[in-house]
């Protein structure tokens, strides 16, 4: 005599479920989501292409190089790989060493020098921010999939640069100029 039992628990509810591999993709919107509008493109598009600018050519390499800005007899110049640029002051020198740790080709660099350190803290910031939540978000992850994030989060930033584009090759000066009457 087989005697059913009445008080059967499913145990599906205790079984671990399969636990679904985090993309990079994913992480990497994760990250966009949390910068905002801390962002580096955000604040290349609102705080640099809104002001007079001009054209400079980093032509810094796709590949991850060192970027590193260093003090000089001759001044202030920034290392990218084997290069070395000379820069008029260390704000310029911070300033390029975002765009070039991004691989950027050419850049739009504000006019107004004293508006070059403020964008520059800015941006430093966004980077080592971005950097952060990289780091945060893939703990305990593997090393590839965290290279895989900063891959294509610098991807995504650089083709935004480069869509926003670097603006003419020199400032324009809108401001009129005085006309002296001709003698006659």
């Amino acid at each position: 005599m087989k005697t059913k039992p009445t008080n059967l628990e499913s145990i599906d509810d205790h079984l671990w479920r399969r636990v679904r591999p985090v993309k990079a993709e994913d992480i990497a919107s994760e990250v966009d989501q949390q910068l905002g509008d801390l962002c580096i493109t955000s604040i290349y598009r609102d705080r640099v292409r809104t002001q007079r600018t001009r054209q400079y050519q980093l032509r810094a390499s796709v590949k991850e190089s060192s970027v590193d800005v260093l003090h000089t007899l001759l001044g202030i110049e920034l290392k990218i790989g084997n290069r070395r640029l000379l820069c008029p002051d260390l704000a310029t020198a911070r300033y390029l060493s975002v765009f070039a740790r991004l691989g950027c080709d050419v850049i739009a660099v504000p006019y107004d020098i004293t508006q070059i350190s403020v964008i520059a803290d800015e941006l430093e910031a966004s980077w080592h921010r971005m950097v952060l939540l990289i780091n945060h978000l893939t703990d305990g992850r593997s090393e590839r999939l965290r290279s895989s994030v900063r891959r294509r989060l610098i991807a995504e930033t650089r083709a935004t640069i480069a869509s926003l584009g670097a603006g003419s090759r020199f400032p324009e000066f809108n401001s009129p100029t005085r006309q002296r009457p001709k003698r006659g």
